[in-house]
């Protein structure tokens, strides 16, 4: 036990990149005036202001709504430091943007949007995807996107203020539901890629087999 403890505290494997956006984050829950200038505004990046379509994951809708996504990204980061750490560090960069081009092409009626519930939901699909790959009786992660759905469809029956333990700041703010398609897509083909990456023969392999 005390060992898990010593490898889960190791400052050498500590999710600090996902830590950092978490802190980012809890400034802007902390400071509400700085939220308009990075959420996701959809007529303000068709103005060119592409910033947004990064920043908007870490504009959070009240202290409830970023603990809960907050919480959950760190532990993914945890999990992803230690089994695909350059995949986990070039999503970072890239599923934010699959999000956001998916709200903005794909749901035109979501005008503002905040959040990193669609990133949380591809990484977890990906390490759901990983985990079956690996064993089919592996349900952790399977179970923990099972919980975080059954959240998103509360928020959904409530008419998008929050399931059953999320409470929005904004009223006029509901559950983009694309953000969350767009965040699975990825997981899934992120996935596939990497395991049909893994197949492939190495050009080292190749060139030690006999030649017919």
């Amino acid at each position: 036990m005390r060992e898990q403890i010593k490898d889960i505290l190791d400052p050498k494997r500590l999710p600090w990149l996902y830590l950092a956006v978490v802190a980012v984050a809890a400034v802007a829950v902390a400071v509400p005036a700085i939220r308009p200038a990075l959420v996701y505004n959809r007529a303000a990046i068709a103005q060119g202001e592409l910033w947004r379509i990064w920043t908007g994951h870490i504009v959070h809708f009240g202290w409830p709504h970023g603990l809960a996504d907050g919480a959950l990204f760190v532990v993914i980061g945890w999990a992803l430091e230690r089994s695909q750490r350059p995949f986990g560090h070039w999503s970072l960069l890239i599923l934010p943007a699959v999000v956001s081009i998916s709200l903005f092409w794909f749901d035109p009626g979501m005008n503002i949007y905040g959040g990193l519930s669609g990133v949380n939901v591809g990484l977890l699909v990906f390490l759901a995807c990983r985990g079956w790959q690996h064993n089919l009786l592996d349900w952790f992660w399977p179970a923990v996107l099972v919980i975080h759905v059954i959240e998103l469809f509360l928020e959904v029956h409530n008419h998008g203020t929050g399931g059953g333990a999320i409470r929005f700041d904004d009223s006029s703010i509901h559950v983009a539901t694309v953000a969350h398609v767009g965040g699975a897509l990825y997981g899934v083909a992120a996935w596939g890629a990497l395991a049909l990456r893994a197949r492939r023969p190495s050009p080292q392999s190749e060139a030690g087999q006999p030649k017919l």
